[in-house]
């Protein structure tokens, strides 16, 4: 007998999987439906993987890439495809190659996971508040909020500490400790990014597409290109997101926006030089409205340090050279991420120096299995080019 401890994406695809091998599984989640947090993910359509490599998607692991190798090639992001289409999931890709269920509803992901678990023993409603090993019957118990229990074997698949209200509060950590792993800190990833200045709250809501957000951390440099938005605090969006799984656990971390990093220094002078040739009379600001989102020239200027209302021919060398040097590096004074509870994944978890990454089992305890979210893993990165 097999206990499964959360009824999200990973404990139902383990439910389905050992049920079809003739396993007796029980299945326990404290919500009243399993696979809550599914129904949030990817704005109500659910992101089921990407279709890539192996090697693609090891490749955009920030954390855990050489404990999942394994796992990943021995099952791909394709065969997480076949797994979904096989069982009457039709899917589609988009933009970034990212898989959706062709209906657009993250439901029908829940309900194909949960046919695979027809066999399954699912109790909701139920709370898992204990696991112990009892050696004398080399049995694990789980005390419920409702009842004692004995199983062969147990897997934790609870989740992080993301997105609580969807019943991810931590709860396998508290198991791991139980039979003495060390958990690595959590703490946010995917999750915005707060900043000091001061005028975000002025352009909140701004989107920004094809830039470049460029970040030192940590004697490291990372470049993520794409999109990105002004929060009331901060900056979010894919890029942003991305980010944050990198810079997480540093503390001294520099953050600036490439505006046009499809050209060089040197090719944007030129094309200034070209924009000011042809609007000689025309202020600053004018010119400024055509490289950059209308709303975000005051901004921009502020920061420069220039007259908005000061006429192109009589703007300096040296006033150009500022204008240029700004729009490929306009900094952002990094102040810290959004909680952690905001944080689409959680990083940070069970340390896999302690789990065997052949079978996901405790090196501590024979019989229990850690998997997914509340591993120290983060594999949660959107596909994007990434400049190292």
């Amino acid at each position: 007998m097999i206990a499964i401890i959360g009824g999200g994406g990973a404990g139902l695809m383990a439910g389905g999987f050992l049920s079809s091998f003739g396993q007796s599984v029980t299945i326990f989640d404290g919500n009243e439906k399993c696979g809550k947090k599914i129904y949030i993910t990817g704005k109500g359509r659910c992101n089921l993987t990407n279709a890539c490599s192996a090697e693609e998607y090891l490749n955009n692991v920030v954390r855990g890439q050489k404990f999942m190798m394994g796992a990943i090639r021995r099952f791909s992001p394709q065969d997480t495809i076949d797994f979904f289409e096989n069982n009457g999931l039709k899917t589609k890709i988009e933009r970034g190659a990212r898989v959706f269920p062709l209906s657009d509803k993250a439901s029908d992901v829940t309900k194909t996971l949960l046919k695979t678990c027809k066999d399954c023993n699912i109790r909701l409603n139920e709370k898992v508040e204990s696991v112990v090993f009892d050696k004398t019957t080399n049995k694990f118990i789980l005390t419920t909020s409702k009842c004692i229990m004995h199983f062969d074997k147990v897997i934790v698949a609870t989740g992080g500490k993301s997105y609580s209200l969807t019943g991810s509060t931590g709860d396998g950590y508290k198991f791991a400790r139980m039979f003495g792993h060390n958990i690595i800190k959590p703490c946010g990833a995917l999750c915005a990014i707060e900043i000091k200045d001061k005028f975000a709250s002025s352009i909140m809501g701004l989107p920004l597409k094809n830039v470049e957000l460029k970040c030192k951390f940590d004697g490291k440099r990372k470049s993520l290109f794409g999109e990105m938005m002004f929060t009331d605090k901060g900056i979010t969006g894919p890029i942003v997101l991305s980010m944050s799984s990198f810079i997480n656990r540093s503390e001294n971390v520099e953050l600036a926006v490439d505006f046009k990093p499809a050209l060089s220094e040197e090719e944007l002078e030129t094309r200034i030089l070209r924009d000011f040739s042809v609007n000689q009379n025309k202020n600053l600001t004018y010119i400024l409205r055509g490289l950059l989102p209308k709303n975000f020239v005051p901004v921009f200027l502020n920061k420069a340090g220039l007259d908005g209302e000061k006429k192109v021919n009589s703007v300096t060398a040296s006033e150009r050279k500022i204008i240029v040097s700004t729009l490929k590096n306009f900094e952002l004074s990094f102040s810290k991420l959004y909680p952690l509870d905001s944080g689409i994944v959680t990083s940070g978890g069970v340390d896999l120096k302690e789990i065997n990454p052949k079978s996901m089992e405790s090196k501590l305890q024979k019989g229990l299995y850690f998997i997914v979210e509340v591993l120290d893993i983060d594999c949660g990165v959107f596909l994007c080019k990434i400049n190292n």
